[in-house]
């Protein structure tokens, strides 16, 4: 699992650039096909609804020219002298009874060629009870029973005029699944306007939808309200005897307002609505356009989403390809860069891939070169600074010091003096062991005093103990370090060089703390420095190469800057006569 996700690492800006192709080309496809589906469907429904408007239109002359031909035979119903007898006339006896019934049939006969085109059943009734129809079989299901019905009723109350109704109460009896429409007008005298009977024109539902069936389609449906809302027909069968007053609502809108059509949600589903009113029936021709079922027809939404998927899919091949090429010599050298580790900077990358990987490469390259170079430099520095250290040390080695020292121990074998001479053999090996190991090393300011005592002594042996030393330490500094040998130096030309013009003196050595450092002093009270500048010390030191003959103040001065800094190092004060204080400052070291 380790393994796999490091190779993944060095994929991470490929990855973060596929995933933000990818979501953007599904995001702009998603918009893209969004919003040209709706365009489609708004510039469709408005094709699709002027369109219907001409259809209805067509629906609205069908029903004229049915309404045409039961106004003609209502007519020739009304001005047919037989049939008025027929309705009017009492029966003497039964012969003129069955001559009139004839004669009323016959006339039936010739009027019903007017409606011929049309499979209408007529019927009359009137005062006198006498009733004739044309088809009884399918309608009406009982002449007493329509003597009394409200198409009766309603037909008498508007008795000038043809009104079209749905027979509600023989649905129930007989033709439920295929219900009647009826044309119905009153019989009046001309003159005294005395009604003298009713004439029905029956038409199934089914047949009365062929007007209108034709321009019909799923999602396409015609429904004819009355006023009241009732659905008189329909091609969705299961609206008819419904009432829809929200839907007759929208058309009395639309005819009022003069409206082309309206965007509403009627009947649960979002529809266009278009309605015409037809003042010879009393209805409203409305044509529902569910625009979901419509729209399903013109855009297959399956269709689109493949094609839509296929583009994207072919899309994300192309940018897989193309990022995958961008991106892989990038990896490369992410991959490459990635393995230097130390003393491995010798990692050259080869510069393949684009412009700026190669720039990059260049870069990355032309760094190695400048770090390998700087690394020389820095490993020459300091083999020179170890050089110069055992410059600095071999300059301590002095001959003369060591054959001096052996001389005077030879003195005190020869005089007798043999624990003298030991304690001087011992603090020179001291001071060899010292010298001769590490000189990197730092030592605490106890062992230093331990060497500096032994240089002392050995110097007593040799010149006499007319020069004191003197040490005074604060007891909060004894565990502190300090570089090797950088104090012996000062001490040993104090001895040789501060008390040349008399015989006795005093060398002070003090160590204390300072803030944040160490202060080491070298005082005495010797004949000073000649040359000395105080207004530039560096000139005193390197002019005054007299008084420090043994190891010159510039060698103790650069180790101490070279390990701590140039906030750290030597200061020197002298007068003649007065003597010489050198003050060493070090940064508190512990360890």
């Amino acid at each position: 699992m380790r393994v796999f996700l490091d190779k993944f690492k060095y994929h991470g800006l490929f990855i973060k650039m596929f995933t933000v192709t990818l979501v953007s080309i599904i995001a702009v496809s998603l918009l893209t096909s969004t919003v040209m589906i709706q365009m489609s469907e708004k510039l469709f429904m408005n094709t699709f609804s002027i369109t219907n408007s001409k259809i209805i239109s067509q629906i609205k002359a069908n029903f004229e020219s049915f309404n045409y031909s039961i106004v003609t035979a209502s007519n020739n119903v009304l001005q047919n002298g037989s049939i008025k007898g027929f309705l009017t006339k009492p029966d003497k006896n039964a012969i003129t009874s069955v001559g009139s019934y004839y004669e009323a049939s016959m006339q039936m006969k010739r009027i019903q060629s007017n409606v011929a085109a049309y499979p209408v059943t007529i019927t009359i009734t009137g005062i006198n009870g006498k009733s004739h129809s044309t088809d009884s079989y399918y309608w009406p299901s009982s002449l007493e029973k329509l003597r009394n019905s409200r198409l009766t009723e309603n037909t008498l109350v508007a008795p000038k005029r043809l009104i079209y109704q749905l027979d509600m109460e023989n649905m129930a009896d007989s033709s439920a699944e295929d219900p009647i429409i009826v044309a119905s007008r009153a019989l009046m005298e001309k003159t005294s306007a005395k009604k003298y009977g009713i004439v029905y024109f029956a038409i199934k539902e089914s047949e009365f939808k062929r007007f209108y069936s034709s321009f019909t389609s799923r999602g396409n449906d015609v429904v004819i309200l009355d006023r009241s809302g009732l659905v008189v027909s329909s091609n969705r069968h299961e609206l008819i005897g419904k009432q829809e007053d929200a839907l007759l609502g929208y058309a009395k809108e639309i005819d009022e307002q003069k409206l082309d059509f309206k965007d509403v949600s009627v009947m649960g589903k979002s529809n266009l609505v278009l309605s015409q009113y037809l003042p010879v029936y009393d209805f409203y021709l409305v044509n529902l356009i569910d625009k979901q079922a419509v729209l399903s027809e013109m855009v297959d939404f399956k269709t689109v989403a493949l094609i839509c998927i296929a583009i994207v899919f072919s899309a994300l091949i192309i940018v897989f390809l193309i990022s995958r090429r961008l991106t892989k010599s990038l990896t490369m050298l992410a991959r490459q860069m990635s393995r230097i580790t130390a003393n491995h900077f010798d990692n050259y990358i080869n510069v393949t891939g684009s412009y700026e990987i190669k720039q990059l490469g260049n870069a990355y390259n032309y760094m190695l070169d400048e770090l390998n170079d700087y690394i020389k430099q820095l490993i020459q520095t300091q083999k020179d600074q170890r050089n110069a250290e055992l410059s600095a040390l071999q300059m301590q080695i002095n001959p003369h010091f060591l054959y001096n020292t052996l001389a005077s121990v030879k003195i005190l074998v020869q005089q007798g003096n043999k624990e003298k001479a030991a304690a001087t053999i011992n603090s020179l090996i001291s001071l060899l062991q010292n010298t001769v190991s590490n000189i990197s090393e730092t030592i605490s300011v106890a062992q230093e005093l331990v060497n500096l005592k032994h240089y002392v002594f050995i110097n007593h042996v040799r010149y006499g103990e007319q020069i004191v030393v003197n040490y005074f330490v604060s007891n909060d500094c004894y565990g502190y370090h300090l570089p090797k040998l950088i104090i012996q130096p000062f001490i040993e030309n104090a001895f040789f060089h501060a008390f040349q013009e008399r015989n006795d003196g005093h060398i002070y050595v003090l160590f204390s703390r300072e803030d944040n450092a160490l202060v080491i002093e070298v005082v005495d009270n010797g004949v000073g420095m000649k040359d000395y500048d105080h207004e530039n010390q560096d000139n005193s030191s390197s002019s005054g190469s007299h008084f420090f003959s043994g190891i010159g103040i510039r060698n103790v001065q650069d180790r101490i800057v070279l390990l701590y800094g140039e906030e750290f190092g030597v200061e020197i004060v002298s007068d003649i006569g007065e003597g010489t204080r050198v003050k060493i400052r070090l940064p508190l070291k512990s360890a």
